[in-house]
């Protein structure tokens, strides 16, 4: 009887505990810190190898990250779609709540962050004199969109504190964090407090080893604390009072041999009404700052590519030109390369030297290899320019002049920081940066595409089209055979009736022609097969043709109907083993189509036996034999 009354009695005291057991889960790690999301059912965990883990309340994992230092502390921004992660060596990382995906990167403290603590401010708590007009960004009635972080030739995060892989995401989240005013507090181990404004903008620091505490056990004397390390902090919801637990000793300022046994764990009970008191001009100073931070991180990103690709391409240059100091040295002449090439400029005679360098040592082809790293560079580094770093500067000069003049009223902005003589000299650096880089626009305008400047005006008055294609058997009197015409024409001017001009090429009997394409440059490309009559395979040509090097012949044509006639052409024999044009063999039958690009100088062949073969056209074959791709179309 007795044990059936403590069973009951156990029972009833089950079902009347309010806690109550929903799953139990083996974890195969072992977890130092936990957080819950304060707006959703979602858990952050960092384990003892500071992997990061978000779970549902079910135990469903969303995500785990690696951010590869060790986690000292974590907590959640008020909305809960970011997690801020303080780390051994002073950073606070910022992550997307959505994907772990890393937002930002901010140096806080130079010893490791202990704790975080994330506030916002209440909407029912409003300052006395609250008639601040709140901010409005005008920057986009003068400006198109604040350009992103250019990814050219690629940009590790680790350059620019900003993630590269999420750089769109980063206006969104600052937007999000505006809306509500709030402010990240991080604690430190050497015993400094730092403030952020949204998480992003650094707004201040106090370090509690320099505060002076009044003790009223000992008649309201002044003491300071020593070697002190913050355990804890927290920030009140009306942002005016900011408690603190730390660890430290008391040190009496006028004795200090006297530290009344003090060593242990303190709270400090601190006033930080200004941010509840200025907090409209602190969220609009932050907004401009924020940006302009983001801003700054695209010009060091910007000018750090355009480094880049103008040393890439000065490799190349210098690679190529070493062995002329050597060769002028071999013929015992006493000049610099600059003076060789000077000369040569002014019309006067080439030293050996020079001729055997052009001739031999560089060639056609490492010329024109370098003429084409020059362009790609100078292509690069003006778009560069005009999308990413010139109106980053601008739009930087402009928030930087709504700062000046909120500066300028010092009731209001001075006991926040904002001084106008601080904001004058930085008004003037990136007035003179503006104007630097605009200068930096019209060189790179002028000089690095000069010649195609004046290739596009001559082009505009002046043109010549060609067509080429293959002459179907049985047409015309001739058989295996390509025609090609030219056109030439003035914008000014109608075509005239005998503008069109055109040659047949007749094809060696032992080849016929798989298909062809016009390239540039009066270039025209062949793809040429052998006509195999035993079971072995063929063998393919590529000949590269100079159609100046052939005689176009005025085709007759009866007006008006513009109807022209090839009969009279009069057939060239190809001949493959003649000086007029490239020839190059392919050890694979081959069959349609022949893509060519003149864009990129590459000509795509494809094989029966199903690869596709990639040629580089501008090259020699001895220099380029192993640049040729070969790709499988399985």
């Amino acid at each position: 009887m007795a044990e059936e009354q403590m069973e009951e009695a156990s029972t009833a005291a089950a079902a009347a505990t309010p806690f109550q057991l929903q799953f139990d889960k083996p974890i195969p790690f072992q977890i130092k810190m936990a957080e819950w999301n304060p707006e959703k059912d979602l858990l952050a965990m960092v384990t003892d190898d500071s992997k990061v883990l978000l779970h549902r309340f079910n135990w469903q994992r969303l995500w785990t990250i690696s951010p590869g230092k060790c986690i000292t502390s974590i907590c959640w921004s008020p909305d809960g779609k970011i997690i801020a992660l303080g780390t051994e060596d002073g950073l606070v990382l910022l992550h997307d709540v959505e994907n772990g995906k890393m937002l930002r990167t901010i140096k806080s403290h130079d010893v490791a962050i202990v704790c975080l603590n994330w506030a916002e401010d209440d909407l029912l708590s409003t300052p006395d004199k609250d008639d601040f007009l709140p901010y409005e960004d005008r920057t986009a009635r003068f400006f198109p969109p604040a350009p992103v972080m250019p990814r050219i030739g690629g940009l590790s995060s680790g350059d620019t504190g900003l993630a590269d892989e999420n750089e769109e995401a980063i206006p969104q989240f600052c937007s999000a964090s505006c809306q509500r005013f709030n402010i990240l507090c991080s604690g430190g181990k050497d015993g400094c407090v730092c403030f952020s404004i949204f998480g992003i903008f650094p707004v201040g620091k106090i370090n509690i080893n320099k505060i002076p505490i009044i003790v009223e056990s000992s008649g309201k004397k002044n003491y300071q604390l020593q070697d002190a390390s913050v355990s804890k902090v927290s920030l009140s919801r009306n942002l005016q009072k900011l408690v603190l637990l730390c660890y430290g000793k008391l040190i009496d300022t006028e004795n200090l041999s006297h530290n009344c046994n003090t060593a242990g764990l303190h709270c400090l009970y601190l006033d930080t009404s200004i941010f509840f008191n200025r907090k409209n001009e602190l969220h609009q100073v932050s907004q401009q700052a924020s940006s302009i931070q983001d801003l700054v991180e695209v010009v060091r990103a910007s000018i750090s590519l355009i480094s880049k690709q103008w040393s890439s391409a000065m490799n190349l240059f210098h690679e190529k030109f070493r062995a002329l100091p050597n060769l002028i040295a071999a013929h015992g002449v006493e000049s610099s390369s600059e003076d060789e090439f000077l000369s040569l400029l002014f019309g006067t005679r080439t030293s050996p030297a020079l001729h055997q360098f052009l001739a031999s040592s560089l060639g056609e082809a490492g010329l024109k290899r370098i003429a084409k790293a020059v362009d790609s560079a100078g292509r690069e580094i003006r778009g560069i320019v005009s999308e990413h770093l010139q109106p980053a500067v601008e739009i930087i000069s402009f928030r930087l002049a709504e700062l000046r003049g909120l500066a300028r009223w010092r009731s209001r902005f001075q006991i926040i920081g904002l001084d106008e003589k601080l904001m004058d000299g930085v008004t003037e650096s990136i007035g003179m940066l503006v104007v630097q880089v605009e200068r930096f626009s019209r060189v790179a305008a002028t000089v690095l595409y000069l010649d195609g400047d004046s290739q596009h005006e001559e082009s505009s008055h002046k043109w010549t089209d060609y067509v080429c294609f293959k002459i179907p058997d049985g047409s015309i009197n001739e058989k295996n055979c390509i025609g090609v015409i030219k056109d030439s024409g003035n914008c000014c001017t109608a075509l005239s009736m005998s503008s069109l001009s055109g040659f047949l090429l007749h094809m060696p009997d032992e080849y016929e022609c798989v298909d062809l394409s016009f390239y540039k440059d009066n270039q025209i490309v062949l793809l040429l097969s052998e006509r195999s009559h035993s079971d072995s395979p063929g063998r393919s040509w590529m000949v590269m043709l100079q159609t100046q090097n052939l005689s176009f012949t005025l085709l007759s044509g009866t007006f008006p109907t513009n109807i022209y006639s090839l009969q009279k052409l009069v057939a060239l024999d190809l001949q493959l083993d003649t000086d007029y044009g490239k020839v190059r063999s392919i050890p694979h039958t081959v069959s349609t189509p022949l893509a060519v690009s003149a864009s990129r100088g590459v000509a795509c062949v494809f094989s029966s036996r199903r690869h596709a073969l990639v040629y580089i056209l501008d090259e020699d074959e001895d220099e380029d034999e192993d640049e040729d791709g070969v790709s499988d179309m399985e």
